[in-house]
């Protein structure tokens, strides 16, 4: 690996950093953007605490065109896990990018974290930094909810944590900076900066080199996976990541989605919500909302912002494990999964796509391209509950999404999906037919929660015991009842007073 400035040849890796381009000519595949600041780039102030995506001392901020071409995003992640060629095309944002000249203040960011005592040995300092830089990006204004959800990926509690939360707050009082205030981040500089190395959508200027492929098209992404059907399909990385640095595993050849454009994009249909394998998190999470409001909690509680910032929805999905949230959700809401084979497509509801423990119906060459979510039923009552032992950025010991249609106390559908009961996420199917049978009462509640022992068989770990499982997946359901009861009565109520009125 060079640094030097050479040509944008398809092995040549290139993003911008302070405002000049680097090039990288065959970087190793795996390397994280962690071990370039730290051991080439000599930037040690980003550091590493877990290797995993979870403390938040590795944060740093990434800048992308918008698909327009007309600005730039940014967005916060965890450069521990993101793999370096990723950013090929984009800016990178380390702390020590917001060192200001010698005779001006520190940046906001900063400033406000030494005048209100946001350190304490410094360690996780940078992280915290970064993800208060994102949001004073992307904000004019900050309350201390705002502060607390972008914080979020950032555990370090060694000051209290109250005055990092004030400086989040105040950082937007002080005067502008020189280097890195809105104005300079949006300019039109940093725009034509990133499209004069960016990569044209055709297969002869991807990033391509032993190792690494960024295909630009889906006909170069399903070449390259029939000319090497055993590489590792790479999205956000967030679990591929650790395989490297917990792992310590050498990994086949990676094929990255994200630089495909049919892949990024939400297609707002009129049956339908269609959300590509490559689009993130944090873009996928405000379509899906729009349409079923009531999954906000559960989106807000799935991983941190830098996790979301670089993990897809899709990728969630095609992992498939026991404890992947967004699973039992979208197998409620039927979901289905479109994969692709070269030009050949097919679709596939999600609860089928799981066979056991990580054994999915996935034949060679076969991706997970999209999933699409159908459009809210007439009288359909949904909510979505997680439990774990912290709010914030956990594994769920049980997690549960109830869709359920009643017409006149009758229910007529019932999807009931549970993850973090069994191998795979799965919908309780006695569950449902005793529901459906008893209908939309208590007593039907209560069968539905007696049936629930003959569809798992729970597992005991570190999270949780069986008994405890079981038992609150079943006060989970009663839990729905009661909230839907209790809304409706509320709703009648609100009528009555204004008929009164």
């Amino acid at each position: 690996m060079s640094l030097s400035r050479v040509a944008n040849s398809p092995q040549t890796l290139r993003f911008v950093l302070d405002g000049a381009v680097v090039s990288l000519h065959d970087p190793p595949p795996t390397m994280t953007v962690l071990e370039y600041l730290r051991d080439v780039a000599g930037r040690r102030g980003t550091k590493e605490g877990c290797a995993e995506g979870d403390c938040g001392a590795c944060t740093v901020v990434i800048g992308e065109l918008t698909a327009d071409r007309r600005r730039v995003c940014y967005r916060a992640v965890n450069s521990c896990i993101r793999f370096l060629p990723t950013l090929d095309g984009k800016e990178l944002v380390s702390v020590e990018s917001l060192r200001q000249p010698d005779d001006c203040a520190a940046h906001p960011v900063q400033q406000s974290m030494v005048d209100h005592h946001g350190s304490q040995c410094g360690f996780c300092t940078p992280g915290f930094v970064m993800s208060l830089l994102a949001l004073y990006l992307n904000r004019d204004a900050a309350d201390r909810e705002q502060v607390l959800s972008a914080l979020a990926g950032n555990l370090c509690r060694c000051t209290g944590y109250r005055p990092i939360i004030e400086a989040g707050m105040r950082q937007f009082d002080y005067a502008t900076p020189l280097r890195w205030s809105r104005e300079e981040a949006y300019s039109e500089s940093h725009v034509e900066v990133l499209k004069s190395i960016a990569r044209e959508a055709a297969a002869t200027s991807s990033l391509h080199y032993p190792g690494f492929h960024a295909p630009r098209t889906l006909d170069e992404l399903g070449l390259a996976l029939e000319s090497s059907p055993n590489s590792v399909l790479l999205a956000g990385g967030t679990d591929i990541g650790l395989w490297v640095t917990k792992q310590l595993r050498d990994l086949p050849a990676l094929v990255y989605l994200g630089d495909v454009p049919e892949l990024t994009r939400i297609e707002e249909r009129s049956q339908e919500l269609w959300i590509g394998a490559a689009v993130t998190l944090t873009d996928a999470w405000p379509a899906l909302l729009a349409r079923f409001p009531t999954l906000t909690e559960q989106t807000e509680r799935f991983a941190s912002p830098p996790i979301r910032n670089s993990a897809t929805l899709c990728g969630n999905l095609a992992n498939g494990s026991p404890i992947g949230d967004s699973i039992p959700m979208l197998i409620a809401l039927r979901a289905l999964l479109e994969l692709r084979r070269g030009k050949t497509l097919r679709r596939l509801p999600l609860e089928d796509f799981y066979l056991e423990y990580q054994k999915k119906d996935l034949s060679e060459g076969e991706y997970v391209a999209g999933v699409a979510i159908p459009a809210a039923r007439h009288g359909q009552l949904l909510a979505s509950y997680k439990l774990s032992k912290r709010v914030d950025q956990d594994i769920s010991a049980v997690a549960a999404t109830f869709c359920v249609t009643v017409e006149t106390a009758q229910v007529t559908e019932a999807r009931l999906a549970y993850g973090g009961l069994a191998g795979i996420p799965q919908r309780a199917r006695h569950a449902e037919r005793a529901l459906m049978g008893g209908g939309w009462t208590l007593n039907g509640i209560e069968a539905s929660i007696a049936a629930l022992a003959t569809d798992f068989e729970p597992l005991t770990d570190l999270r949780a015991s069986r008994e405890y499982r079981l038992k609150a997946a079943g006060n989970l359901l009663r839990r729905f009842y009661l909230q839907q009861q209790g809304e409706h009565a509320a709703l009648r109520t609100a009528d009555a007073l204004q008929d009164l009125g």
